[in-house]
């Protein structure tokens, strides 16, 4: 019953109080979520945010002024005393809640992802979906915050670890993942104890608004989530405020390494995703028919739009001829608008990323590859002036041209050859990316030297997006990742989380003792 009357009152209020407002008589605006209050900005700097499919302007989000920023950080200051000292058992409830409302509101978050990023529906649902499964991972909170014990260590004294939060905690989300992102990130520091400073990417931000809506109703109290939005002052002001202890960032490698750095350098931990170059080695005994569906569904969905996309394969040995097939089966994907029925691929999120993507394609035929399938004079009816790039197919590319060295982050494959799967190895390690990688294969010979020998932190064995279920880790590393502890799972938990050690003794002739010891103590004697 609690659950039902939460979501009648979100759905009640979310076309007045939570994102949308009279900017002007026709463009609306994005509102701050300060102290547990949709708030309007005081700004005089504002963002547009476009409809990717036809690049109209759909709303505005402002840039949070330093009074603003100032205030959600205080917010979540003064809220962390209580929300610290919460039960266990009472944060675990409120994210019970939590998952149920996301469940029965998936539809709805699902069309502000599309409207504002451009993913397809489906596609879109499926972002929502990956982030509540970390939310229902984070229900488990009573067993992932168990510390240990060691009882009689020597006699009369035991030791015993406190799990405990850390404090302010902050996220920095990129656009590409409206909900899974924002919700690796402040469920799991919340439901451990910290309060939470978010920050969505300013080109999508709806979506975060309607899941702090959905946060608020299932019972979270105020203060505990602060959102603002901005560009680079927003981020500066999160690297350095000394309230906020811990930042989790997911973006590109420039502004990564940069948080990193002047996140660590004032003194707070820091966990950075950043880019990727994700190679898949398809071996000539792999199982043809669902390799190809595989390779075509993981380097063109999200429209080549994920940092783990499988952007790169690597054709071994006589798998060289399945080529053709290849192509074909990517030019049969459809193009189109994300909400329009059978659609594929969708836009890219702006014209600048679109103009970016057509000019690593062209880079590459200039540098002598082989443009197997061209994406780039792809038109959509009724949509004409939208992002589209249709699926890219470059042949014959060596490790040392752009479009293999550079992210492409759009709807392209690049595609190597090599003679054996040493080669293949090779020239996954000799890549500086270390995000994700797969291998096709039906031989588990094949696979075990592949997965022990690969220098790449996630690794799907038939399996093209290797992302781990949030009982495991987000595990990219080398140039992909920055930091010491990754995210969500086990380690996300110790990273939003500190440990308490406590020593004690018990002695009955305590009581009676009258000679202090001056030595230093033993234990184990």
């Amino acid at each position: 019953m609690a659950v039902a009357i939460a979501r009648t009152v979100w759905r009640k209020k979310i076309p007045h109080h939570v994102c949308r407002m009279s900017y002007s008589s026709t463009v609306p605006t994005t509102k701050l979520f300060i102290d547990g209050k949709f708030v309007d900005s005081q700004t005089s700097e504002w963002l547009e945010i476009h409809n990717p499919a036809t690049n109209e302007v759909i709303s505005r989000v402002p840039k949070a002024t330093q009074a603003e920023m100032l205030a959600a950080a205080d917010s979540c200051s003064r809220a962390y005393a209580s929300w610290s000292e919460t039960s266990v058992l009472s944060r675990q409830q409120i994210f019970l809640r939590y998952q149920q409302l996301i469940k029965d509101n998936i539809k709805e978050l699902a069309k502000s992802i599309t409207l504002e990023q451009g993913k397809t529906l489906a596609d879109a649902e499926g972002d929502v979906f990956r982030g509540l499964q970390v939310v229902e991972h984070c229900c488990s909170i009573t067993s992932l915050m168990l510390g240990e014990t060691l009882p009689s260590i020597t006699k009369d004294m035991d030791t015993y670890t406190y799990r405990l939060p850390i404090g302010v905690c902050a996220g920095i989300a990129p656009f590409n993942f409206p909900a899974m992102i924002p919700l690796w990130m402040f469920p799991m520091g919340m439901v451990c104890g910290n309060t939470y400073l978010m920050k969505p990417s300013e080109r999508v931000p709806g979506c975060t608004m309607l899941l702090a809506r959905l946060l608020q109703d299932a019972g979270a109290p105020d203060g505990t989530l602060n959102i603002i939005h901005g560009q680079h002052d927003a981020v500066n002001f999160i690297c350095e405020h000394p309230s906020i202890k811990a930042i989790s960032f997911v973006g590109s490698n420039q502004a990564g390494e940069y948080i990193y750095e002047q996140g660590s350098k004032n003194g707070k931990r820091v966990q950075s995703n950043m880019g990727a170059k994700n190679h898949g080695v398809v071996m000539p005994d792999a199982n043809k028919e669902n390799t190809l569906n595989q390779l075509v569904g993981a380097a063109f969905g999200a429209a080549g739009q994920r940092c783990m996309a499988l952007s790169t394969a690597i054709l071994v040995g006589e798998s060289r001829d399945w080529l053709p097939e290849l192509v074909d089966r990517a030019r049969n994907l459809r193009v189109n608008a994300g909400d329009q029925p059978g659609a594929d691929v969708g836009p890219l999120i702006s014209p600048e990323a679109k103009t970016r993507v057509n000019g690593l394609i062209q880079s590459g035929v200039d540098e002598g590859a082989k443009l197997l399938l061209d994406g780039r004079s792809v038109r959509v009816k009724g949509y004409e002036n939208g992002n589209f790039v249709g699926p890219t197919i470059l042949g014959n590319v060596t490790t040392d041209m752009k479009c293999y060295t550079e992210e492409i982050f759009g709807p392209v494959l690049v595609v190597l050859e090599a003679e054996s799967l040493d080669e293949a190895i090779s020239m996954v390690n000799n890549n500086p990316y270390g995000n994700g990688t797969a291998i096709f294969t039906t031989n588990g010979a094949t696979a075990r030297k592949y997965t022990n020998e690969v220098d790449v932190g996630q690794i799907g064995v038939n399996v093209p997006i290797p992302v781990p279920l949030p009982m495991f880790s987000f595990t990219g590393s080398r140039g992909s990742f920055r930091g010491d502890t990754n995210f969500y799972g086990k380690q996300g938990i110790q990273f939003y989380t500190q440990i308490k050690t406590i020593t004690s003794q018990w002695k009955a002739e305590d009581a009676t003792l009258k000679t202090p010891a001056v030595t230093m103590p033993t234990m184990g004697r």
